[in-house]
């Protein structure tokens, strides 16, 4: 089981760059293309919130489960 991270997603959505996510979010786009691209082992609460603000989103938006076997590539 995994959780993927669907940010690109919801950024492409609100025709966002990363650049201006991560301004709006104050953190660094390193950090930012970190959880973009699934590889973040943990993601604080309070930057969850800030990114739901800036996209106007709700964690579900952002977040999935993936059951076992069914990871997407």
């Amino acid at each position: 089981m995994s959780i993927m991270v669907n940010l690109d997603v919801m950024m492409a959505k609100r025709k966002m760059s990363l650049g201006e996510l991560a301004q709006k979010v104050d953190i660094t786009m390193a950090n930012l293309s970190i959880l973009k691209n699934n590889k973040a082992r943990a993601v604080r609460f309070s930057t969850l919130e800030a990114i739901c603000k800036a996209l106007d989103c709700q964690p579900g938006d952002i977040l999935e489960f993936v059951p076992d076997g069914e990871e997407k590539t």
